[in-house]
């Protein structure tokens, strides 16, 4: 089967199933990184009347295309592409956000008698949007400072006993040591004046009251882990030759990035952002690094895959297709069709 042979037109709109006439509500494509889901996405969308939203942590940043192994611009010119190159590496984008951005759009797409084609795979995006997710108040770092200098003056039990006072739920179930976590309740309450029991009570109630998302989920997973891994090399082996490096130092040479930010951590920045450090701190020729960088960045990646097939593996109802069988790409798209046809 071919793109061609999988050619399907665009539904009416008096079709059973969704108010712009698909049978569902959008398709997500998932699965470990370099398992092929972006050649699948644009095969699907030579097809299908669709635009891609990105559900990856990464591909939210501007100037970090390379390491991100983020469509190029030939591939985002075929098809409408959302929630790429929306942030700045200096600010952080959180599952809450997505959730939010994805259904707006999702609706709009709808709107547009086109599908959501969902593709990537930061998994707890997907579970913020599956599931829902409480839009608690960011992270207030000098506020949460100021409760770290209280208690250690004061110590974490007299801490609980205030968050008690204001939040007597949140406060019963932790326990009076837990640090981390009467930081923050005692952080969201100052930062809004609402107990985060309340901001949980409320999210579960708006959650109850939304329809469920019809929305299949087809997971590109191999049947050969060693298929992955080499993929995952080779990948990493043409990153570092399509100028990897350069946009490292680009990134460097801006002076307000850090190892703090979420950008910085994405897998194989935080690898090259060490090395580099460590090799302007010994006045160390780059190039020395580089075979370091190879073995670090694989390695990294290689868990990061690992972790994504344990958050696939929990999903019972996702649809397996095998990334490494030789008509991958056809039972995708017979995948998609299975779930479009009705809506013809």
């Amino acid at each position: 089967c071919c793109a061609a042979e999988a050619r399907v037109s665009k539904p009416s709109t008096c079709a059973s199933g969704s108010a712009n006439g698909w049978s569902v509500d959008a398709i997500a494509l998932v699965g470990p990184t370099a398992s092929g889901k972006t050649a699948a996405a644009l095969a699907i969308a030579q097809a299908w009347p669709v635009e891609i939203i990105s559900i990856d942590s990464a591909l939210v940043y501007r100037g970090m295309d390379i390491g991100t192994a983020k469509p190029n611009a030939e591939e985002l010119a075929q098809v409408p592409h959302h929630l790429i190159n929306i942030r700045d590496p200096l600010h952080a984008y959180s599952a809450a956000e997505f959730a939010r951005d994805a259904s707006t759009l999702m609706a709009d797409i709808r709107a547009r008698g086109k599908l959501p084609l969902l593709g990537g795979g930061t998994m707890l995006y997907l579970k913020a949007l599956r599931d829902g997710i409480d839009d608690l108040p960011t992270a207030q770092p000098e506020l949460r400072a100021e409760i770290e200098q209280q208690a250690l003056a004061l110590g974490w039990p007299a801490m609980h006993a205030e968050l008690a006072k204001v939040d007597a739920i949140t406060a019963a179930r932790l326990a009076p040591n837990d640090a981390q976590r009467i930081s923050r309740a005692l952080e969201v309450w100052r930062v809004s004046g609402k107990a985060l029991s309340q901001w949980f009570a409320e999210g579960e109630a708006t959650r109850a009251a939304q329809p469920a998302l019809n929305m299949p989920l087809l997971s590109l997973e191999p049947v050969d882990r060693a298929w992955l891994h080499a993929r995952i090399a080779q990948r990493f082996d043409l990153m570092l030759a399509g100028g990897f490096l350069e946009e490292m130092h680009a990134l460097r040479a801006r002076g307000d990035l850090h190892m703090d930010l979420p950008s910085i951590r994405c897998v194989g920045y935080r690898q090259a952002w060490e090395l580099l450090d460590r090799a302007e701190a010994t006045k160390a020729p780059i190039e020395s690094i580089l075979p370091q960088l190879h073995e670090l960045g694989v390695a990294a990646t290689r868990q990061l895959a690992k972790r994504q097939l344990t958050w696939l593996r929990g999903m019972d109802e996702r649809i397996v297709i095998p990334c490494d069988a030789p008509d991958a790409l056809a039972q995708t798209l017979a995948a998609v069709q299975r779930f479009t046809a009705t809506a013809l």
